[in-house]
């Protein structure tokens, strides 16, 4: 039962480091999986070096991450769901197969990420949707990120959370939070 990923990046004028995110994906040694990234009003070279990675590059002008996160979604054929910032980065090549190892019998898994600020952090209620992976049938097609930018995190994981979502967490440590970077939206 092998299960597909879909693994979406919502980008906008992130040609300077974008690369990073790319480079761990393809870099993962679980290759079942579809790549998605949005480029959302990009002014710069971010949606060509994408189509290095993958056909599945979007050009939209929504000036929105909420809006963005749900086109990407909206386009996913996976399985199972993935968000990565586009100035972050998975922390080794093993993160698809640890989590398609764990996720049995669930609807959300969390995973530990590593804080620029705070240093390793486990699973936990945090609001960001890229240190979960969601079953795409949980999500189902009323779960939408909303478009005021600063809450669409929140209100996405309030809404996964009314649904009451089997959860399970996994305390290994994947992914690179970078925050505060110059430009960044969050």
């Amino acid at each position: 039962s092998i299960m597909k990923f879909s693994i979406i990046i919502p980008a906008h004028d992130s040609a300077k480091y974008i690369r990073k995110a790319l480079d761990m994906v393809k870099a993962q040694t679980f290759k079942d999986y579809e790549l998605i990234v949005v480029c959302d009003d990009c002014t710069d070279k971010t949606a060509e070096i994408a189509r290095k990675y993958t056909d599945k590059v979007y050009e939209v002008d929504f000036h929105n991450e909420g809006k963005s996160r749900n086109f990407g979604l909206d386009h996913a054929t996976g399985d199972w769901i993935m968000w990565i910032d586009d100035d972050d980065w998975w922390l080794h090549e093993h993160v698809l197969d640890d989590i398609n190892k764990a996720f049995r019998h669930c609807d959300v898994l969390r995973f530990g990420f590593y804080w620029q600020l705070r240093g390793q952090c486990g699973p936990g209620d945090y609001y960001a949707c890229w240190m979960k992976c969601y079953r795409r049938e949980f999500i189902g097609d009323d779960v939408r990120f909303s478009d005021i930018d600063k809450w669409s995190d929140v209100d996405f994981y309030n809404a996964v959370m009314w649904k009451h979502p089997r959860i399970r967490d996994l305390d290994e440590c994947l992914y690179y939070y970078n925050y505060l970077r110059e430009g960044s939206q969050s």
